[in-house]
């Protein structure tokens, strides 16, 4: 039997919320930048300076998680790279992300979340978390991302 839904251009994205789209748009330009950015110093100077940008532009708790966020990856992984990722503060090694934040903000979820990638360097036998709720910045929550993220970045 033949479907009789019209089909309309919403009928196309329905699957998406308006912020998964722009994520997704915002994926796209972080692509197109890095196509055009050219490499070495001054491409991770542009993308370390995109993930600031994110970073200042939120506010309250996203804001106060991804400052520390930043401040621990300086701190214990030096050696990954800042830049953006879905338009998330993120963190890479050899161009792979190893760790994020995504605020609750972009999303308008309960809380935001420090995830990792397979990259990361977090196995532990059968089964390991990835992502991490974070409702506010305490001092056992910097331990647990200071630890995380140092073994994580290997």
């Amino acid at each position: 039997m033949a479907d009789t839904r019209e089909s309309t251009n919403d009928d196309a994205s329905a699957g998406f919320s308006e912020a998964e789209r722009e994520a997704m748009k915002q994926r796209a330009a972080e692509l197109r930048a890095q196509a055009a950015g050219g490499t070495g110093t001054a491409k991770k100077k542009k993308e370390a300076k995109a993930c600031l940008d994110a970073i200042a532009a939120l506010s309250g708790t996203d804001k106060d998680v991804a400052e520390l966020l930043h401040r621990i990856v300086q701190d214990e992984a030096p050696h990954l790279d800042p830049k953006t990722w879905y338009g998330f503060p993120s963190y890479a090694r050899d161009g792979k992300v190893i760790v994020f934040y995504q605020p609750a903000s972009k999303f308008d979820t309960r809380y935001g979340s420090v995830g990792f990638n397979e990259e990361a360097l977090l196995d532990d036998g059968a089964m390991w978390a990835t992502g991490f709720a974070v409702v506010e910045v305490t001092d056992e929550v910097e331990a647990t991302l200071r630890d995380l993220v140092r073994r994580a970045a290997g």
